[in-house]
């Protein structure tokens, strides 16, 4: 059974496959395979943004074959530069993968889940083919999971590819304010970061970057990734957002994910504050660094599940 979208090219974020189930409906947009909107219970649980418009600060997007940033936008392989496209003008770096203004195409569609798959062809400083899916499900209870796969065909030169996840979904509690959340983390370390805003190091998580034992945003900012997370008993890292009414929201990341990125931000339109809260395989510029990097051999595949729970 298929859930309702709208026709391909209809809007400028592409076509929207909708998911309902169990108090709960989300959608997702083509342009990046952007979760759009995600509420339970009539409760906004991401932020959301315009069909009409492209995913603003990357709301929502999902990150192949890189999370993050790539120095310079270039690696190298065996001694031999890889200049990819700079897409982050500012800075001269390659940012959030590849697929950032791709439209996914549905694989499969549900009621309450769907499948959505976008091509990485051979290109400036990626000379690899392959294949991203993600796969959108809402539980009995309204909760959300995501599967990503990233999966290696062929490249130009035959071997492996170097390969990472991550997602962008920036995360609410209704109507309450951002800076009224109290952010509760396991990270023990974060890196910090140059001008460019690539890690430059590691250091402990303290004072105003420890939320290890959960601390009211309350005008704090940032765009910092965090690392030594604790994973809990049920084989996840748990990233918490508690709203001064008892209700909340979290996002959990399996095994594969032990990084996130937490990005703090006053400029998203329509919000005095918002924060994304990111999982990743691997931090920023990994491809120079190697930290969290998969090399992918043809026909091995990357998998990485996150998902968004909340108590209402």
């Amino acid at each position: 059974m298929y859930a309702p979208s709208t026709p391909s090219g209809a809007c400028i974020s592409g076509e929207q496959f909708s998911i309902r189930r169990g108090g709960a409906e989300a959608t997702i947009a083509a342009l990046a395979g952007a979760l759009r909107v995600y509420r339970r219970e009539g409760v906004d649980l991401v932020e959301s943004f315009d069909a009409e418009s492209t995913p603003p600060f990357a709301s929502g997007i999902l990150l192949a074959p890189w999370p993050n940033r790539v120095a310079g936008a270039v690696w190298d392989l065996d001694g031999a530069p890889q200049q990819l496209d700079v897409t982050e003008a500012a800075t001269g770096n390659a940012i959030h993968g590849l697929l950032r203004n791709t439209g996914y195409r549905a694989l499969a569609h549900e009621t309450h889940a769907v499948t959505l798959a976008a091509e990485i062809f051979p290109q400036h400083g990626y000379g690899y083919r392959l294949t991203h899916t993600a796969r959108y499900e809402l539980d009995a209870d309204g909760h959300l999971s995501v599967t990503q796969r990233l999966a290696h065909h062929a490249s130009l030169g035959g071997g492996p590819a170097p390969a990472a996840l991550g997602a962008h979904p920036f995360l609410r509690v209704g109507d309450v304010p951002t800076d009224d959340l109290r952010l509760t983390t396991s990270a023990t370390t974060f890196l910090p970061v140059d001008a460019a805003m690539i890690p430059v190091g590691v250091e402990d998580a303290a004072g105003d970057m420890d939320f290890r034992a959960g601390r009211t945003l309350g005008g704090f900012r940032t765009d910092t990734a965090f690392s030594g997370l604790e994973l809990d008993d049920d084989g996840r890292y748990h990233h918490r957002l508690d709203a001064p009414d008892g209700r909340g929201v979290e996002l959990w990341a399996d095994a594969t994910c032990p990084y996130v990125h937490i990005f703090v931000t006053d400029k998203f339109p329509g919000r005095e504050a918002a924060i994304a809260i990111e999982p990743m395989t691997a931090p920023a510029n990994t491809f120079n660094t190697g930290e969290g990097l998969t090399w992918l051999a043809p026909g091995e595949e990357l998998v990485a599940r996150w998902g968004i729970t909340s108590w209402l």
